[in-house]
């Protein structure tokens, strides 16, 4: 069996004009994480998606691990779906990050209330009513994120059987691969293994850490989770490290 780690990203700066890119707990959080592989396995390959922040993610997990000469290969699939979007099709006046703030924050518990419109945001686009108001379909995200994990596993075995297609390629296996991605896309790769439902993947993708690993096993008949959100490199540190947006 071959493994693939899948790693959310560190804290972005949520909240700011610029979202997409790390903090700085968040930097710290992805050295942190390299730091603690240093006792694990020893990647073969490393994915990202092309957001900065899994971009920023890979390279501070870098720092920490100090031991890799191998190129960080970028791959969109892997890519985060839109919440700016999801959010101001469900509120438009949210367009205007200051509108947003400042009712958030005039709530008496700020961040239980963002969770709560954000879930409705949510469900307003799995519902698949207003796919037309959308650039990405809840639909066509899984798809890619799917297509994305589907690519790099074929990459490993010769024939391997996924989501009803069959792919021949050789080339040389990877025993050991990381891909730094977002929880959108890890919570639907969680879906689809265990035949989920979609507000069961919405409930996953709520309690996703920071730099949390998502172990996946596969080989050519079978894909599997060998254990979820595992973010015992941030306890050790402190239980300050451990963030969720």
């Amino acid at each position: 069996m071959a493994a693939i780690y899948l790693i959310r990203h560190g804290q972005a700066s949520f909240g700011k004009a610029d979202y997409d890119r790390l903090s700085d707990k968040g930097a710290k959080q992805a050295q942190i994480l390299g730091e603690h592989w240093r006792q694990l396995t020893t990647p073969d390959k490393y994915y990202s998606g092309d957001l900065l922040r899994h971009r920023q993610t890979a390279e501070h997990f870098l720092s920490g691990y100090e031991s890799s000469d191998l190129a960080v290969i970028t791959h969109s699939g892997f890519n985060e779906f839109n919440h700016v979007e999801v959010l101001t099709r469900y509120k438009p006046e949210w367009q205007d990050l200051r509108e947003m703030s400042t009712f958030i924050a005039k709530q008496p518990a700020p961040n239980r209330a963002f969770e709560q419109h954000f879930t409705r945001a949510m469900l307003r686009w799995i519902s698949g009513d207003y796919d037309d108001q959308y650039q990405e379909s809840w639909l066509q995200f899984k798809q890619r994120s799917l297509h994305a994990l589907q690519e790099v596993i074929s990459q490993q075995l010769p024939t391997v059987s996924f989501a009803n297609q069959r792919i021949n390629k050789q080339s040389s296996p990877a025993k050991n691969i990381l891909i730094f991605t977002s929880g959108g896309p890890i919570s639907v790769i969680v879906q689809h293994i265990l035949a989920l439902a979609d507000e069961q993947c919405l409930l996953i993708n709520q309690q996703l850490s920071n730099t949390g690993v998502t172990k996946l096993l596969f080989s050519e008949t079978r894909l599997s989770i060998d254990y979820l959100n595992n973010y015992s490199h941030l306890e050790q540190a402190g239980a300050d490290w451990l963030t969720y947006r």
